[in-house]
């Protein structure tokens, strides 16, 4: 309790009308919810404040799951991205969630629409045997210390389909896809107290064990059909437990038709254009309706080729199509994988700069509906110094990117500190 000797007391809040000037000695007493003011002529109840709004992405989809801090209150928005608090006194409003920009907002009584953008997210992937060896874990945390590194992304559903945690989803038990490599819930807190944005990287499509147990949704190999409506489930079903897990971001990988000669006997070919990526787009759509209104993102992985091609190559991947579904889009960018004499250059795998910044220039304007562009970025079979030079291609393009290498072994040398980046 504050005492006030002889001071005049105004209240003026946006929407109520304000009280009558007090000329005397008073005391204010404050609740939560309730303002009181007592003194020797009068005694008045302020009533609480309440601020209301909805924040969305870029696209004008809305985000679940912000945390929203209004004077002594914080709520947190809903799956519309709506929000109502209430506090004893009016102050700016602060919007937090991982992976965006923390946005402090003026409220001037009328409802807030606010939009939130992604930070720039800077991630090496955590591979199964990092994950499951502490040592190797240590290191991981040791190296986002010293470096610009902010994220890490694991797997949780491999290739091949193996489940590396011991997942409550019944059906991968039931196929025998279990696996377990590490507690998936003890890394996240890890990563978490290491102040590190999360992401699980889940295989979609292709997945031995799914066929084999459910050859009716068996494309061709170990390739199941994007239409099949019980792998489906099962990605999604994996994907909302990873959400509620704790993981702040789930990414989809091989999530697209079959490449290569097993193209060729999965029948996709036969198929048009515009159905494959459909059927690709529509699934991404069912995993997303699953996990937005748990407050995870979503985003997908592509062949880096697609960004440069105006066709889906027969893979059901089109920039354009795909990102409207998604909170970020990965073209897979290495230029190791490209053959001789792409984009003009007889050795791409020679040219880290070069090969990396055309493809982001191709990429950049197909994606849209609010996506943000994020590519995986070669980290391996090049020097510190080729993989930094790809980094700046992505630095000087203002977007993020996430370094792959296998064995989740990189050197401190090939990757920028936050100093070198401001600098």
């Amino acid at each position: 309790m504050r005492r006030l000797a002889g001071l005049a007391v105004v209240a003026v809040l946006a929407g109520c009308q304000a009280l009558p000037v007090v000329e005397t000695t008073s005391t204010i007493a404050t609740t939560p919810s309730t303002t009181t003011i007592t003194s020797s002529t009068t005694t008045t109840t302020l009533p609480p404040v309440v601020a209301t709004g909805r924040v969305v992405d870029g696209g004008g989809r809305p985000i679940p799951g912000v945390s929203v801090a209004f004077g002594e209150s914080i709520t947190t928005t809903g799956a519309d991205g709506g929000f109502e608090v209430e506090a004893s006194r009016a102050g700016p409003i602060v919007l937090t969630k991982a992976g965006l920009t923390t946005v402090e907002a003026r409220w001037s009584g009328a409802p807030l629409e606010q939009v939130m953008s992604p930070s720039t997210i800077r991630g090496i992937r955590v591979g199964a045997g990092a994950a499951g060896s502490d040592e190797h874990f240590r290191r991981l945390i040791d190296l986002a210390t010293v470096t610009s590194v902010n994220a890490f992304v694991f797997d949780t559903k491999q290739e091949g389909g193996q489940v590396l945690y011991d997942t409550r989803v019944q059906q991968a038990h039931d196929i025998g896809a279990v696996d377990v490599w590490y507690d998936a819930a003890e890394r996240i807190s890890r990563a978490e107290a290491a102040g590190l944005y999360t992401i699980t990287r889940i295989v979609a499509l292709e997945d031995a064990f799914w066929v084999r147990a459910h050859p009716d949704e068996k494309m061709a190999g170990p390739w199941a059909d994007p239409t099949g409506p019980g792998i489906r489930r099962y990605v999604t079903d994996l994907a909302v437990e990873a959400c509620e897990l704790g993981f702040d971001e789930i990414q989809l990988d091989y999530v697209r038709y079959a490449a290569g000669s097993t193209a060729s006997v999965t029948g996709q070919l036969s198929l048009s254009q515009e159905d494959r990526v459909a059927n690709v787009a529509s699934l991404i759509e069912e995993v997303r309706a699953a996990v937005s209104p748990l407050g995870c993102a979503l985003s997908a992985d592509i062949f880096g080729i697609v960004v440069s091609v105006r066709n889906d190559q027969g893979l059901g991947q089109r920039p354009e199509e795909l990102s409207p579904h998604l909170e970020a889009v990965s073209p897979m960018v290495y230029p190791s994988h490209y053959s001789d004499g792409w984009l003009g250059y007889p050795d791409p795998n020679a040219r880290p700069y070069e090969v990396t910044a055309r493809a982001l220039d191709d990429a950049l304007p197909r994606v849209n509906g609010g996506a943000v562009l994020r590519p995986w970025l070669q980290a391996f079979s090049w020097s510190p110094s080729q993989i930094r030079e790809a980094i700046r291609a992505a630095e000087e393009r203002g977007v993020g990117w996430m370094l792959w290498n296998v064995g989740s072994s990189f050197d401190p040398a090939a990757i920028p500190t936050d100093e070198d980046l401001a600098g």
